[in-house]
């Protein structure tokens, strides 16, 4: 496998721009679907068949489907909705248990293979424009438990949960599809609430979300955590995380700053392990390329691309995928 399939593997790629065929032939690790991509069952179902038909290496079949205000099926649910994190663990465990698994067997049966969830934010701000009900609580130990349950059944039911938004997305008064949001809180803070999840699941889950947020206590110059070696250092060196760690999705402002090609290096050398953007437009595969003609000559950008690809196909052949 040559190292620019490999960097292929390390990509979620969305359908806008319909580049994504070609990029599957290469390599492609994974496709991100939304309420625009599905529109009947039997519509859906074909488009995640024809695109394992291209694919040389099985993609990961990724969704946001969170309950609530992210919901991508609500096409074709009849107005029916599955209710948001906060609502959904009011009703007690069994309720969010069985509306997990709920969840997961649709997924399921349309051949999704990923969901990133659940949110594991603690909503601490109540002036939060992003996370709100998308949390479980404003209380850690509640969002642990509803952690736990939700990710065991999405694993029981074959589905790969994704926990976000490392390290945590709760205080921020800012939404980072706009902007960056700066979270100004001392380490021993994060710690004890808006880490505290993520420490409690790391050694376990497969895969982590990690956010664009400029957290102070990681980074004193304005990077997000999403790209900074400090914060991924810390999330598998401290809190004991060995799966693979994936950005939010690299269209959002909260890191456009920094250019494409050079954010999606500067997460390479971070320790990133996948990038999702929700388009394959011909701009974002140049990026792949590029890189790819770089990591010919750089051997530490090499090395981190073949230790994701690791990582990458370690979780699959876990899946059976």
């Amino acid at each position: 496998m040559d190292i620019k399939t490999k960097l292929y593997q390390m990509f979620i790629l969305g359908t806008d721009g319909d580049c994504y065929k070609n990029a599957l032939k290469n390599g492609l690790g994974g496709m991100i679907f939304f309420s625009k991509d599905i529109h009947t069952p039997g519509q859906f179902k074909q488009l995640i068949s024809d695109i394992k038909q291209v694919s040389i290496i099985t993609p990961f079949l990724s969704i946001d489907q969170e309950g609530g205000r992210v919901e991508r099926t609500e096409n074709i649910h009849n107005g029916k909705k599955y209710l948001s994190a906060k609502y959904a663990y009011e009703k007690g465990e069994e309720f969010l248990l069985n509306q997990t698994k709920e969840i997961a067997c649709e997924l399921k049966s349309y051949g999704i293979n990923m969901n990133f969830a659940p949110c594991i934010d603690v909503n601490t701000n109540p002036d939060n424009p992003i996370i709100g009900e998308r949390a479980f609580s404003n209380n850690a130990e509640d969002v642990i438990t509803g952690e736990k349950i939700v990710s065991q059944t999405y694993r029981e039911n074959g589905i790969i949960p994704c926990v976000k938004h490392f390290p945590g997305h709760g205080d921020a008064n800012a939404d980072s599809h706009l902007t960056l949001p700066q979270i100004n809180l001392p380490l021993g803070e994060m710690e004890k609430i808006h880490i505290k999840p993520f420490a409690s699941c790391a050694a376990n889950i497969e895969t982590v979300m990690v956010a664009h947020l400029h957290c102070t206590c990681f980074e004193k110059d304005v990077i997000p955590t999403s790209l900074s070696k400090n914060a991924i250092s810390y999330l598998r060196n401290i809190l004991g995380f060995k799966g693979v760690a994936i950005s939010d999705d690299m269209i959002m402002k909260g890191v456009a700053k920094f250019g494409p090609v050079d954010a999606c290096e500067m997460g390479i050398r971070a320790g990133l392990n996948m990038f999702i953007y929700r388009d394959s437009k011909p701009e974002t595969v140049n990026i792949i390329e590029t890189l790819a003609k770089k990591a010919q000559t750089d051997n530490e950008l090499k090395e981190n691309i073949e230790k994701s690809y690791e990582k990458i196909i370690e979780l699959k052949e876990k899946f059976i995928l």
